[in-house]
């Protein structure tokens, strides 16, 4: 195998992000840590995902907008146009996640762009897929988990639905909008001309329900929305959460093999010889009496024994951790996943790192997020001294 080379798998492409809040941003990351040039277009007082309300910077810009540069412009105004039009033109990509018809009214939709640059992929994310009858509704992770039904399979079953605590339909949507445009990228190198590539949370939102919509279709009168951590698409037991001395673990038998393991595991062989407790829907029927055995051993020990004991026995599970603990994980640390990079307010922000891996190429340690419109200057004199902007020197 040849070493590794030090720039990333997309060195060579200039991206213009013009992303906000999540979506788009997550999107224009996963270019920027593959190594391609991501120039971040901000209005002139920052993504509003910068601010947070004691004045500080939110860390999550800094997250989303690591190993970028940024540019900030009015895209009111028709000097703010006229260079955000001139970067476009020296770009491959363009990402932007913003209401619909924003672009078209400011005049820099696709139409405009791919005229003026044929070879450009624009990646455009949205809440609702512009053909949706929901087009023009507005649209944030909280309201698409809401008529996606993810919130109605999330939390207990004599509870109301509950959001997932993370922003999954943001990120879910970004990955995927990156996903298009690579496609994109790819044909463009057979035809030469770019794409106009759009997705919408809701639809990727859809897909990831495949599993709870496949048992609601197997069994429609029976199926129960919320399930806890217990399994709501599989007749399997035990899977939930159980104390430990020193917090929770979660385990799951997904099949009759894994309660084998676990039950010789506990130092129980009587359970896991049990004929009676052999089948998934026999331990399901007496799901109060196998969980009260796991907890009976789980709470004799702490996380971190019961988890090598899960990790040897094979059985799946991990312990149940708050987030001062991820965010100070070494492991993570030291495969790359998490970078301390330093920020003028905040000290050091644990910034996340590429979660792919390449043979070919070496992981690139991201670099600390740019201030708002760190860049503009130089960038915008770049595109004046090549002869694509007209602009001048204080519209800087």
């Amino acid at each position: 195998m040849t070493a590794a080379a030090t720039g990333g798998p997309l060195a060579g492409l200039r991206v213009i992000d013009l992303g906000q809040v999540y979506l788009g941003p997550y999107c224009g990351l996963m270019f920027a840590l593959m190594g391609a040039e991501v120039i971040k277009v901000e209005p002139p007082a920052g993504d509003v995902i910068r601010g947070v309300a004691d004045g500080r910077e939110n860390p999550a810009a800094m997250m989303l907008n690591s190993s970028k540069q940024s540019v900030t412009l009015d895209l009111n105004s028709a000097e703010g146009r006229e260079a955000l039009l001139a970067l476009a033109d020296t770009a491959d990509v363009l990402i932007e996640n913003s209401r619909p018809g924003t672009m078209e009214k400011l005049g820099v939709g696709w139409d405009t762009l791919s005229a003026r640059n044929p070879r450009l992929v624009m990646g455009s994310g949205k809440g609702y897929a512009a053909d949706s009858v929901y087009r023009d509704a507005p649209a944030m992770d909280f309201p698409i988990q809401a008529l996606t039904g993810l919130m109605s399979v999330t939390g207990f079953p004599n509870g109301p639905p509950v959001k997932c605590g993370a922003a999954i339909t943001d990120f879910l949507g970004g990955i995927h909008l990156f996903g298009g445009i690579m496609a994109a990228l790819h044909a463009r190198g057979t035809t030469g001309r770019g794409d106009f590539v759009q997705i919408a949370m809701q639809d990727v939102t859809h897909h990831a329900l495949a599993s709870n919509i496949a048992s609601f279709l197997l069994a429609p009168e029976g199926f129960s929305d919320r399930a806890g951590n217990s399994q709501a698409v599989l007749k399997v037991a035990p899977y939930d959460l159980f104390p430990a001395r020193d917090g929770q673990v979660a385990i799951m038998c997904l099949n009759d093999r894994h309660w084998q393991h676990l039950a010789r595991a506990m130092g129980r062989p009587d359970l896991a010889n049990d004929p009676a407790l052999a089948k998934g829907p026999a331990r399901c029927a007496r799901r109060a009496e196998v969980d009260g055995w796991v907890s009976e051993w789980t709470s004799a020990h702490d996380r971190s024994e019961i988890f090598a004991a899960l990790s040897e026995a094979h059985v799946p599970g991990a312990p149940v951790r708050k987030l001062a603990e991820v965010v100070a994980d070494a492991d993570m640390r030291a495969r790359g996943m998490i970078h301390d990079l330093p920020h003028p307010d905040l000290g050091t922000v644990p910034v996340p790192g590429l979660p792919m891996r390449f043979a070919s190429h070496a992981p690139m340690p991201p670099r600390p997020a740019p201030a708002a419109g760190a860049d503009t200057a130089r960038i915008l004199t770049a595109l004046r001294q090549a002869g694509l902007s007209t602009l001048s020197e204080e519209s800087d």
